[in-house]
């Protein structure tokens, strides 16, 4: 049914904009809000589009954009920032990847 990658939400600094995929509304509500408020402090600080998205083997991925000629955009901050959240939302993050492996992938 899923193939490629699927986009579990994402952030505009541009449009100041957040979305998340319906498809995922069975998660709590705490955990979409944690999503929420990790993905904009993201793009407000390092600015740029944040998308989380699932690879076909339920692996999370950041994506990090810029707009062409963007000079606040700060290309090492996001790296850095992606490592800090990677570190001090390890927990979240696995969870998420566990999820979507179990009731998207049918994985046991």
């Amino acid at each position: 049914m899923y193939q490629g990658r699927i986009v579990l939400c994402a952030s505009s600094a541009y449009k100041k904009k957040f979305y998340f995929n319906p498809d995922f509304n069975s998660l709590p509500e705490q955990v979409k809000r944690e999503l929420k408020i990790m993905c904009v402090l993201f793009t407000e600080d390092v600015g740029g589009i944040l998308s989380l998205e699932f690879d076909e083997d339920g692996n999370l991925l950041f994506r990090v954009e810029s707009e062409e000629g963007d000079f606040n955009f700060d290309e090492i901050g996001s790296a850095l920032k992606i490592k800090e959240i990677q570190r001090t939302r390890k927990e979240l993050l696995q969870a998420l990847e566990t999820y979507y492996k179990v009731f998207f992938l049918n994985e046991d």
